[in-house]
């Protein structure tokens, strides 16, 4: 049957998903969401170990070797990937650096099966650093003749692109479409005792976190009524770092909150009166996307890909550090509620405009059919 007319096979791979909605673990699952909804003939493949995976009905988990649990080693998700090859019109790739993200590559050669690969942020210069000398060795032996068959990447902002590209993949095209997100319900702010500056994501040195402890040091002390709220899961023993920093510091109205999911994380952006992401590198930066569909202004580093905050009214696009950390807090700070409010909701109202998965679902649908059929390209389409 013509690959115009009936439903495209797509079997998408990431490494983990889970309860937890951060990150590729949301923002994977919710595209794949949309795309089923579409009436796409869709498999998720994934390894074990994902919470909530019985509400995911197209999710398929495969065990790992005990042994080699860092690079995800499954026999078995290979084998399910090169049957899956035979018959699938489109393998999409989520991620680097682990044997799923290898597998799809394998997988295609010599078939007529499309490879997309979305390297999630994996390419960023901040990212290539960590464990850079591993990286090298993964890169040259079997990530880098892995994404190289690719027929197609996908960045999520423009600085994306320009990351892909550097890393020397310039023969195939990338289509730039950011990721979406689910706009709750607007609920009317519950009174407080303090107004919220808000910090929600991994406790992970990328983050800055360091970075806004020493920017609240400079200026707690000038905006009493606030207090700073640190939320989100430690990362291999950061967290205690960061606390004995703030001691060390001897901060006054910091609280760390731990991990928050599901109604908890959305409460606690509803809550704030203001978020902040610091940060050293994002490819999204799906926690900024998730406070200003609640409604909450942002302050985000020009790590992230959103000079859109000033543009659209709901918040500061900064450079990098504690300095313009520091300016920018006394600005937002001293911002009546009225003003923040107002910001949040120009905020809201941009999310809905263009970052709709619905909208979302249709460009990366529009693309796969591009790349099985032809014809015009999509404006989203970078090919050079």
């Amino acid at each position: 049957m013509d690959k115009g007319k009936r439903p495209v096979e797509i079997m998408h791979i990431v490494p983990r998903v889970g309860e937890e909605a951060s990150g590729p673990s949301y923002t994977v699952v919710r595209l794949c969401r949309e795309l089923y909804a579409i009436g796409e003939n869709l498999r998720l493949v994934a390894l074990d170990g994902n919470g909530g995976s019985e509400t995911i009905p197209f999710l398929e988990t495969y065990p790992m070797r005990p042994m080699f649990r860092r690079l995800g080693l499954s026999p078995r998700m290979h084998g399910r990937l090169v049957g899956a090859a035979e018959h699938a019109d489109i393998l999409h790739n989520h991620s680097l650096w682990m044997m799923p993200n290898v597998y799809p590559g394998w997988a295609v050669r010599g078939k007529s099966c499309r490879l997309v690969v979305s390297p999630r942020g994996t390419l960023s210069r901040w990212a290539l650093k960590r464990s850079a000398w591993k990286k090298r060795i993964f890169w040259a032996l079997l990530q880098g003749p892995a994404v190289r068959r690719a027929s197609c990447f996908h960045a999520t902002a423009e600085h994306e692109y320009e990351d892909i590209r550097s890393a020397g993949l310039r023969g195939q095209p990338i289509c730039v479409i950011p990721n979406g997100i689910d706009v709750p319900e607007m609920k009317s702010k519950p009174a407080a005792p303090s107004r919220v500056l808000l910090f929600l994501g991994r406790i992970h040195p990328v983050k800055g976190i360091d970075m806004l402890l020493g920017a609240w040091a400079a200026v707690a002390h000038r905006f009493p009524e606030w207090e700073l709220r640190i939320a989100g899961p430690d990362n291999d023993g950061y967290l205690p770092k960061m606390q004995e920093t703030a001691k060390e510091l001897g901060l006054k109205r910091v609280v760390f909150c731990g991990p928050l999911y599901g109604e908890a994380k959305q409460a606690a952006y509803q809550e704030a009166d203001l978020y902040v992401l610091p940060t050293h590198t994002e490819n999204f930066g799906v926690t900024v996307a998730e406070s200003l569909a609640a409604g909450t202004p942002a302050i985000v580093s020009k790590g992230a890909p959103w000079s859109g905050l000033e543009e659209n009214g709901a918040g500061w696009w900064i450079e990098i550090g504690v300095d313009p950390l520091v300016a920018c807090l006394e600005n937002a700070l001293s911002r009546s509620p009225g003003e923040l409010t107002s910001m949040g909701r120009a905020g809201r109202e941009w999310m809905m405009r263009n970052y709709s998965w619905p909208k979302i679902g249709r460009m990366m649908h529009m693309t796969y059919r591009w790349l099985l059929k032809g014809g015009e390209t999509p404006a989203w389409v970078r090919l050079d």
